[in-house]
């Protein structure tokens, strides 16, 4: 073989060998930062870019794609512990021509974390209204989704501020007043009553720990290896105890039920949306907030947990693009009346 050849072939297998080692060293040594890297990756791939809005000192983080157009903008709110990159398995199914913002929850990932801050859903709600009037995000209405504590949050916002919200998705959320509790909400209470604020489930601190809270939260049982688990963990053990003070907020009598306390107040073209198999908030939620809200929509999901969003993405996107164009079009017709 001509000594040429063989230096090509040399040089391109050592161009593939330096990504590969790369990604298999952080695979081993730094799963966390591989974990950011592949959000990071994803967002770029979908066109969504990351800025920052201030109100007077305080940062709001989100990420968006689009501009506001005739179609309404679309705000989504994540859950307890989560983050705006949460909602990226959604936005992948989502039209380009919709202008999406997700936003950083009150103390989470970018958004500022203040131990004066006040983390009950009013405080967030208050918060969340600051977000949009920085946005300008209110100029017309728009709609608003929110998936457990966010979906409590958008829930109290929607009966708080009606005038900035033309219709919502509550994607299981949280907030809601059961005449039993469930097997996750018993719990709780014991660990409540024992002060084991350190069990928490919904707050793992080792990969044993992360692998039980993704089975209770996903009817899938998702085989995640080790590694994964491990930079999961690591991402989140930082913030722990924030977490931990901030699950004790939205729990505490002031807190629990405001969905439940407000849910009457709702008065825009509302969307529930519900894994059938939620272990954590259970299913005959959506039912009672169908009873409540008047003009009330509500998709049950077989074979889903609580991490809907997660769990299934597609089908999620295309319950909510059905949804605005059955509410644009009865916009329409009422119109022409």
């Amino acid at each position: 073989m001509d000594l040429d050849v063989v230096n090509m072939f040399v040089i391109a297998g050592g161009t593939l060998a330096i990504p590969i080692l790369a990604f298999v060293a952080s695979f081993l040594l730094w799963p966390s930062a591989l974990i950011k890297i592949y959000y990071w990756y994803w967002r770029r791939t979908l066109g969504m870019q990351v800025r920052y809005v201030y109100h007077e000192d305080y940062q709001f983080c989100y990420s968006f794609r689009g501009r506001p157009g005739h179609k309404p903008s679309i705000l989504m709110l994540h859950g307890f512990s989560a983050h705006k990159d949460m909602w990226l398995s959604v936005v992948k199914f989502l039209p380009k021509n919709l202008h999406l913002v997700c936003v950083d929850m009150p103390g989470h990932e970018g958004t500022t974390r203040s131990s004066l801050d006040d983390l009950s859903i009013d405080g967030q709600v208050k918060r969340i209204h600051q977000f949009v009037e920085c946005l300008k995000l209110n100029k017309k209405p728009f709609h608003l989704i929110g998936t457990s504590m966010g979906g409590h949050v958008a829930g109290v916002y929607a009966a708080y501020y009606p005038s900035d919200v033309c219709s919502l998705c509550l994607v299981c959320p949280a907030g809601l007043q059961y005449s039993t509790d469930n097997q996750f909400v018993q719990r709780l209470k014991e660990l409540q009553d024992s002060a084991a604020v350190e069990k928490i489930p919904l707050i793992p601190s080792t990969p044993e720990e992360m692998s039980e809270m993704l089975q209770l939260c996903s009817y899938v049982r998702f085989k995640v290896p080790q590694q994964i688990l491990r930079g999961l963990v690591d991402v989140r053990v930082p913030h722990n105890n924030f977490y931990r003070k901030l699950f004790l907020e939205i729990v505490s009598e002031k807190s629990r039920y405001s969905l439940h306390q407000n849910m009457d107040k709702i008065k825009v073209p509302t969307q529930i949306i519900w894994g059938k198999q939620d272990q954590v908030l259970d299913v005959s939620g959506a039912d009672m907030l169908a009873k409540s809200i008047a003009n009330c929509q509500v998709e049950l999901l077989e074979n889903c947990g609580h991490s809907v969003v997660m769990e299934r993405p597609r089908k999620t996107a295309k319950l909510i693009v059905d949804f605005l164009a059955s509410v644009h079009s009865t916009g329409n017709n009422k119109k022409l009346d």
